[in-house]
């Protein structure tokens, strides 16, 4: 995600205009368009004082490994369903391969629909998934 791409959503979250934001951060209100809009060289003194008026964080990483993957409420989902299980015995296909290739389908679900995904998005999924057996 782009740099501001966040600031705008999490401004947007906070209920927030952007001259709002700046007073807070004492910085103008073409500057923070403009990074909204990709635009511009932020320094990192400014890029704090934006974290801290948007009740956030700012955190810098140079690190030789990747961040770990955020935890899939999917994954929850699938290892707390009977059913989930149930199915899953009954494919052509290993086990272990068909639970992943479910998990993913419903992380891909989640950022279709905006939310985590439920059982019923669950059951609607298995439902399909039976059928095309």
């Amino acid at each position: 995600m782009e740099l501001g791409d966040v600031l705008r959503d999490r401004r947007k979250a906070a209920g927030r205009t952007i001259a709002s934001v700046a007073v807070d951060a004492g910085l103008s209100v073409p500057y923070i368009a403009n990074l909204e809009n990709g635009r511009g060289n932020p320094t990192l003194a400014a890029l704090d004082r934006l974290a801290t008026a948007l009740g956030a964080r700012l955190e810098i990483r140079i690190d030789d490994e990747a961040p770990a993957p955020p935890p899939s409420a999917a994954a929850d989902l699938v290892a707390t369903s009977d059913r989930a299980n149930e199915v899953l015995a009954t494919l052509n296909r290993p086990h272990a391969t068909a639970r992943r290739d479910l998990i993913t389908t419903l992380d891909t679900l989640q950022s279709l629909l905006g939310h985590p995904p439920t059982p019923a998005d669950l059951n609607r999924l298995l439902d399909l998934v039976q059928l095309a057996d």
